[in-house]
């Protein structure tokens, strides 16, 4: 749920770096991985009701029960008047779709995206769906999308810049002869939903904020058949292709460590691609 916009960080743990980004403790790992497990199992879960003639609101509403169930909150509901506890965005939608009324047709594909809050740390995940039988060019697009984002946590560790994840992911995608979506970032988090840094998915290797272990941050490319271009509609959340080439989008959220990265958001039951079981 975040633009290419300056976003503010306003929690107090850690220290922060020049450019703003909060360094987080050893210990607040384990907090982490306990909201990112949540928001994973929920979208796990979920996928036995995504399916033809099923609407996003009702989605929606089991998703709101899950998480009440589970003693959590969710972070986007009143989140800048939200009304939802999940974004869903079928097909041409890019991101921040709003949960409504319509039912999903054969061959839809869709990007679900949960964030909850457990003990005041926030899980923050998305991955994509399909109701029916998968279209061939929606399934080669979920693929590549699915692998940017892998190629991008691939270029997590210190030393490195926010510039080589965004250009790992761009020249993986841009090689499909598919586009990377500008105009939305993912962003830093922790004890507050969106922080310092923007994390773009497109960039030049050696570029931007260094990588430091004990930031946190999600990854959530968003990957268009078509151009790049977006626009929002006049509900004033819904993203769309301008072209109305189908888009797909995956999250996780991940920690920098001393070697590498860890992933908060890993599926419990293996099931983060929507072809894999």
């Amino acid at each position: 749920m975040t633009k290419t916009e300056p976003v503010v960080n306003n929690e107090n743990r850690g220290r922060m770096t020049k450019d703003g980004i909060r360094i987080y403790e050893a210990s607040d790992f384990a907090g982490m991985h306990v909201a990112g497990a949540l928001a994973a199992r929920i979208l796990d879960d979920i996928a036995a009701h995504v399916f033809v003639g099923q609407s996003t609101e009702e989605i929606d509403r089991i998703i709101t029960n899950m998480v009440e169930a589970a003693g959590a909150k969710s972070a986007t509901i009143g989140y800048k008047g939200y009304k939802h506890a999940s974004c869903i965005s079928v097909n041409h939608v890019v991101c921040h779709g709003i949960p409504g009324p319509k039912t999903l047709k054969d061959g839809d594909i869709l990007n679900i995206d949960v964030t909850v809050i457990v003990d005041g740390w926030f899980g923050d995940t998305s991955r994509m769906y399909v109701a029916g039988k998968l279209p061939r060019k929606a399934e080669r697009l979920i693929q590549v999308t699915h692998d940017s984002l892998m190629k991008g946590i691939e270029a997590v560790r210190p030393g490195k810049t926010f510039g080589d994840i965004g250009h790992a992911i761009q020249a993986y995608v841009e090689a499909h002869r598919m586009s990377v979506v500008r105009d939305f970032c993912g962003h830093g988090l922790g004890r507050v939903f969106h922080a310092p840094p923007n994390v773009l998915h497109y960039g030049r290797p050696g570029t931007g904020a260094m990588l430091e272990e004990g930031m946190f941050f999600t990854i959530e490319p968003m990957v268009n058949l078509g151009r790049p271009e977006t626009k929002t509609l006049a509900d004033d959340w819904t993203a769309v292709t301008r072209d109305k080439s189908l888009s797909a989008q995956f999250e996780h959220s991940v920690g920098v460590t001393a070697d590498g990265c860890e992933i908060f958001t890993l599926s419990p039951a293996g099931r983060f691609h929507p072809t894999y079981d």
